[in-house]
């Protein structure tokens, strides 16, 4: 900390943002620095971008833009920061985060400690049980269109230190800059991929709707996570009139729901046996629908529940293909085992949770049995073009060693 300096911003915190940009990786903005070359000259670095915002002569670089493939089809653009930017996004972000924090609803679990996303599918598990309706609603490109005054005038309400509130106007404001060199300047939204926006969207979300819904609809209980949410409904008509209500909120924050994503859903199950248009709806890469399970006395009943969405399994199944296993023939089994297992572990630690045995999880690892029957093909001259003694060499592998792929240990075997 400088006296001579207008804002006390301490270096300690400067080189605590840098170690967590450091743990969590990324790509090179548009100075093309990496993360690696940052640190050959990491001491002068790191004080120059102390004592640019210390003097308050810090102004954020362009920000690289890179279009991405969506889920649900067409690209999303993705604002790619400087090292130095990201690390200053940082500490702002650990600033805000401490003023803002102890204010979220218990029912926002978007990038907040302590709080998942499966904390979020479990709540709306249990309140999907006693709701008879859900509002699914999707709001059109939230990143990109929250309004930067409505967003400062939140940001001011609870920001004390002046160097904050000028750096975050700062941020959004500073242009995108396309792989041609178009240059787009930002009048709305806050970058998809900045360190800081995740807080400056939760924060706006918080007055937009959190604090909404509960002083308009405060018996109807939701789950949000960043800008997807649903909302529990006890009839129709009462869902009607809440998605009537949220539209017209929304309009007043210069948002928009989607028309096409936004919709009323019925939660049918052995109980609820009416007929209606929509059933099922989707959830944070799970589908909440009518499933058929066994109780434990393993009767069979239908129950309304969470299982992986179709969504997640291809999108899953996507990223094993463009693994190219099969190329990897020089490989021995242990080392394929060893590179994948922390994917495949991590898909099935969450999509596992709610539905083990649901039908896109045990389709999902057939899949991925299927990749390795054609690597041990290509790997083994006496396995090519015979399907069916690789599967029945994986097979006794997966019986001598049940362990050696994560999916082997919870009894998907080939």
């Amino acid at each position: 900390m400088d006296k001579d300096k207008p804002f006390c911003i301490p270096k300690l915190e400067i080189f605590e943002a840098y170690g967590k940009v450091r743990r969590n990786g990324g790509s090179a903005g548009i100075d093309g620095q990496s993360i690696a070359s940052f640190e050959e000259n990491l001491k002068a670095n790191l004080y120059r971008i102390w004592n640019r915002m210390s003097s308050g002569s810090y102004f954020p670089p362009p920000v690289k833009l890179v279009m991405i493939p969506k889920k649900s089809g067409g690209e999303r653009g993705l604002g790619i920061p400087t090292v130095s930017d990201r690390i200053a996004q940082m500490v702002g972000k650990q600033y805000l985060e401490r003023e803002v924090k102890h204010l979220f609803h218990q029912d926002s679990y978007g990038y907040r400690p302590n709080k998942s996303a499966l904390d979020a599918v479990g709540k709306a598990r249990v309140r999907c049980w006693r709701y008879d309706f859900v509002i699914e609603f999707d709001i059109r490109g939230l990143f990109d269109n929250i309004d930067h005054e409505l967003l400062m005038k939140a940001v001011r309400l609870h920001v004390k230190e002046n160097w904050l509130i000028l750096y975050i106007q700062r941020w959004l404001t500073a242009p995108f800059v396309k792989g041609d060199g178009e240059v787009i300047n930002q009048t709305s939204g806050t970058p998809q991929g900045g360190v800081i926006s995740p807080v400056l969207a939760n924060l706006f979300m918080h007055y937009a709707f959190d604090k909404w819904m509960d002083r308009e609809h405060p018996s109807n209980p939701f789950e949000r996570y960043a800008d997807d949410a649903i909302i529990h409904c006890r009839t129709e008509r009462e869902a009607m009139e809440i998605m009537q209500s949220l539209d017209m909120r929304m309009k007043e924050c210069k948002l928009e729901l989607h028309p096409y994503k936004t919709k009323i859903v019925y939660c049918k199950d052995k109980d609820r046996k009416q007929e209606y248009e929509n059933t099922e709806f989707d959830f944070l890469g799970y589908t909440f629908k009518r499933v058929f399970i066994k109780d434990k006395l393993g009767r069979l009943y239908w129950n309304f529940l969470p299982s992986a969405s179709i969504k997640a399994g291809k999108g899953f199944r996507e990223r094993i293909v463009s693994l190219r296993l099969h190329m990897r023939s020089g490989s021995k089994i242990d080392m394929i085992a060893e590179d994948i297992n922390p994917m495949v572990r991590g898909w099935l630690n969450y999509f596992r949770k709610f539905n083990p045995s649901s039908s896109s999880v045990r389709h999902t690892m057939y899949c991925l049995n299927r990749r390795l029957i054609k690597w041990a093909m290509c790997k083994y001259k006496k396995l090519r073009g015979r399907p069916r003694r690789a599967e029945s060499w994986l097979r006794k592998v997966a019986e001598r060693q049940p362990r050696l792929f994560a999916h082997w240990a919870l009894g998907f075997l080939p």
